[in-house]
C-alpha cells in the first residue's frame, strides 16, 4: 500500500491499482508499464518533477509516448524557465524514488500541471508509488486530489 493508493482510497476517487513485475534492464518505465499491462501507451503518464524560475519543484505529468515542453511548463505555472530538477532533490520532494514517482499524495504538494491530452481517455495510468504499480483513475480525479491544472505541456518526439 503507498501513499498515493491511499489517498484516492480515502477521497472515494474510483480508481483500480494495476501491478506488474519491474525489469530494472527497461529503458522506459511508463513504456514498460504499458507493455506489462497491455496499456494503450498513450494513457499511460509519466509524472517528470521540474524546476521552474520564480515557482520552485513541479510536476508535470505526460504521455510517455513523447517528452516534455519545458518551456510550456514554465509558461503554464507562470516562471520564465524550466528545467529538470536534480534526482535527488525530486525524491525528497516527493518521497517517491525516480521510476516511482507519483503525482498523488507527495511528500511535499507541489505545483503539478497535467498534458491536456489526458481529456481524451476517461481513465488514465499513472504511477502508484512504486515501479511496477501502476493507479487508473479520470484524470479530473486526478486534478482535484492534486490541486493540478490541464495544459498543452507534453510535445512529440523520442521517449
Amino acid at each position: 500500500m503507498t501513499p498515493a493508493i491511499l489517498l484516492a482510497r480515502k477521497a472515494a476517487v474510483p480508481h483500480d491499482v494495476l501491478a506488474y513485475e519491474h525489469d530494472p534492464r527497461a529503458a522506459s518505465y511508463g513504456l514498460e508499464a504499458a507493455d506489462a499491462l497491455g496499456l494503450d501507451p498513450a494513457t499511460v503518464f509519466k509524472t517528470l518533477v521540474v524546476d521552474v524560475d520564480g515557482v520552485g519543484l513541479a510536476c508535470a505529468v505526460v504521455p510517455v509516448t513523447g517528452m516534455l515542453d519545458l518551456k510550456a511548463v514554465a509558461d503554464a505555472l507562470g516562471g520564465r524557465r524550466a528545467k529538470m530538477a536534480e534526482q535527488p532533490a525530486a525524491e525528497r520532494a516527493t518521497g517517491y524514488i525516480v521510476g516511482g514517482i507519483s503525482p498523488l499524495a507527495q511528500k511535499k504538494a507541489l505545483p503539478l500541471v497535467l498534458d491536456e491530452s489526458a481529456v481524451l481517455y476517461d481513465r488514465i495510468h499513472v504511477s502508484a508509488g512504486r515501479r511496477g504499480l501502476e493507479i487508473a483513475l479520470a484524470a479530473d480525479d486526478l486534478l482535484r486530489l492534486t490541486g493540478g491544472v490541464y495544459a498543452p505541456v507534453a510535445k512529440a518526439g523520442k521517449v
